[in-house]
């Protein structure tokens, strides 16, 4: 049976938190990946940013429905989304738009295990860690080249 450390890929492209967002569109381009494991000053693993996240800087900013009752307003939505979508479009470094918790798996997680992991929680970059340290990652491409396996 195939496990994580069978099909990830061992040499991790990772960003810090401080790198430009610019920096991250080059690095996610140049090596024609949709996802890096961001890490901390001291080398630990904080979240994952995905091409994904950089596209939430271009898309339409979405306004709460709000509703007045006699001088109250009421939302309808959480107004706080709002202000959540608002730091992202605007954030100009990694750890202004990644993602986070993490979800990580270990070097022994079985591949039907991944896969579920992947798709209930719509994840495409999944940091591998043994303890604390980051050993590989998985990507959708990853997953895919076991079909051809």
């Amino acid at each position: 049976m195939l496990t994580a450390k069978d099909i990830m890929t061992k040499k991790v492209i990772t960003v810090e938190e401080d790198t430009s967002v610019k920096d991250l569109a080059k690095i996610l381009t140049d090596n024609n990946i949709s996802g890096v494991p961001v890490l901390s000053k001291n080398g630990e693993i904080t979240a994952v940013v995905t091409e994904s996240d950089l596209i939430d800087q271009s898309k339409k900013l979405h306004i709460p429905t709000v509703i007045t009752i006699l001088d109250s307003v009421f939302y309808l939505e959480n107004p706080d989304k709002m202000e959540t979508e608002m730091k992202k479009m605007a954030g100009t470094k990694v750890s202004d738009i990644c993602s986070g918790p993490v979800t990580s798996i270990g070097p022994e997680t079985a591949l039907e295990e991944i896969a579920t992991i992947m798709a209930e929680k719509n994840i495409h970059t999944l940091p591998v860690l043994e303890s604390t340290k980051l050993v590989g990652v998985i990507g959708k491409k990853d997953m895919i080249k076991t079909l051809i396996q």
